[in-house]
């Protein structure tokens, strides 16, 4: 049986949302802490991902015995200091969680920096992920609109998603999505490997 596992790092300015975000996914919506302390380096949250797929793909991935475990959703501190250690630690990930708050247009305008930092520490690799506006919660405070942020993610090659992390509302579709884009690629190489042979 092959078990696949992915890595996701979880990236974005500090106080975004990040670590309420994956609180509330990994609980699968039953749990919002009001109050967190700042991440100071790197949390590790591991958690089973069903895939929504087409029958084709159910039927190939039951015949050659193959099973979405887990993703293992390294959440990095928002903080220069802390930064540079937590990109050491968790080494080359599959897939990437890009967040920001929609209500704090400059943590929309960093994450240029973010998706920059993730490319120069993973030379020669490509990190398909999403962009995640999380806040969507606070529409009367919004500095970002939607569709800016679509256009943006869409042009990096991103996916985007909206999640309100306080009101539990979509906070499992991105990682969802991560975890069909990995199996997506899991897919693709085993076809190039096959086509070798």
């Amino acid at each position: 049986m092959v078990k696949l596992r992915a890595r996701c790092i979880l990236v974005g300015d500090a106080a975004v949302g990040k670590s309420t975000l994956l609180q509330v996914f990994s609980s699968d919506g039953s749990h919002f802490q009001k109050s967190y302390s700042m991440t100071t380096g790197l949390e590790l949250v591991t958690k089973s991902v069903n895939i929504p797929m087409s029958i084709h793909s159910v039927v190939m991935a039951a015949s050659k015995n193959i099973q979405i475990r887990e993703l293992y959703i390294f959440d990095v501190a928002g903080r220069d200091t802390f930064v540079e250690a937590c990109e050491k630690l968790c080494g080359w990930p599959c897939v990437g969680c890009l967040v920001f708050d929609i209500s704090n247009k400059n943590s929309f305008s960093n994450c240029q920096q973010w998706l920059e930092r993730v490319k120069t520490h993973c030379p020669g690799q490509q990190v398909p992920g999403v962009l995640v506006g999380n806040k969507s919660d606070l529409t009367s405070r919004r500095e970002v609109e939607a569709v800016i942020a679509q256009e943006w993610a869409q042009n990096q090659g991103l996916e985007y998603h909206e999640t309100s992390a306080k009101e539990m509302q979509v906070c499992e579709a991105p990682f969802v999505s991560l975890a069909q884009t990995y199996y997506t690629l899991y897919q693709d190489q085993l076809q190039t490997i096959q086509n070798l042979i």
